[in-house]
């Protein structure tokens, strides 16, 4: 995940270093996530592997460093997971839905823009579990769910 130039400033000098540490000599490349971002996976561990094709999502993987607490500074070995994009999407997608909400109220407010929340309604907080995966719906098993008449029995 690219950093944010307003955030750069958060992350220690050595990040690269540290990021790189991480995802190859730990992880050894593979996404380290054991269920983190809410979803099963087979054999317990995503399957994963930098610049392969991810088996979910059908895309070229590139392994990132996820923060477990959305703190840049804290580059605890244990706060840091080598995850796939689709794992470390999954693991902020609660912050990141706190942060634009945020983002969105704080850009109406130096609109001139009525609040519509209390500032106490402004803290951040962190859902208690990331959200469900979706089942993928394919044509075929759109169409195997369809009724059709049957032919031979209206003929008659």
């Amino acid at each position: 995940m690219p950093i944010r130039p307003e955030n750069l400033h958060r992350y220690p000098r050595d990040w690269n270093e540290i990021s790189a540490r991480i995802r190859f000599e730990r992880a050894g490349g593979r996404c380290e996530c054991t269920g983190q971002c809410g979803l099963t996976h087979p054999g317990g561990r995503c399957p994963a592997v930098h610049e392969q094709i991810h088996p979910d999502t059908g895309s070229v993987v590139g392994l990132t460093t996820a923060h477990l607490n959305h703190t840049p500074e804290d580059v605890r070995e244990e706060n840091l997971l080598a995850a796939c994009q689709l794992c470390h999407l999954r693991i902020d997608h609660g912050h990141h839905r706190v942060t634009r909400s945020l983002t969105l109220a704080a850009r109406a407010t130096a609109a001139g823009q009525l609040e519509l929340l209390p500032a106490t309604a402004l803290v951040r907080t962190e859902p208690p579990t990331p959200p469900r995966s979706r089942p993928v719906r394919t044509y075929a098993a759109v169409l195997l769910q369809l009724s059709f008449p049957d032919l031979d029995q209206e003929a008659s």
